[in-house]
């Protein structure tokens, strides 16, 4: 999988989970070890984080989920409570094999 973005560094990351926060949105972490265009489902990251409510809350879960699944994409989600659908997507954490390729990779192998 690549991208023609750079993945975020920390404080880029920390001011997304910001947003999604301010907005109401509830985070959820999902993980895969190879995305399929074809399969919309990864597996969640325990269950969506209703009680988070500051940046570290949610990194914490995506650093234990990097920590759990080195060799797997992580997604963060935010779903919008009102509209009931996922309103936000990005991918926070390259597989091993993935981030050495992505130039300025806060996590490479």
């Amino acid at each position: 999988m690549s991208s023609y973005l750079a993945q975020l560094d920390e404080h880029q990351l920390a001011k997304q989970i910001q947003y999604l926060l301010n907005e109401g949105f509830v985070p959820a972490i999902e993980y895969v070890r190879q995305p399929d265009p074809h399969d919309h489902y990864w597996g969640m990251w325990k269950l969506p984080l209703f009680q988070a409510r500051v940046v570290e809350d949610v990194l914490t879960e995506i650093q234990a989920c990097e920590t759990a699944h080195p060799d797997c994409f992580i997604k963060l989600i935010g779903y919008d409570r009102r509209r009931q659908t996922q309103a936000v997507s990005l991918i926070v954490h390259l597989s091993r094999q993935d981030s050495a390729l992505v130039p300025n990779s806060r996590r490479g192998s």
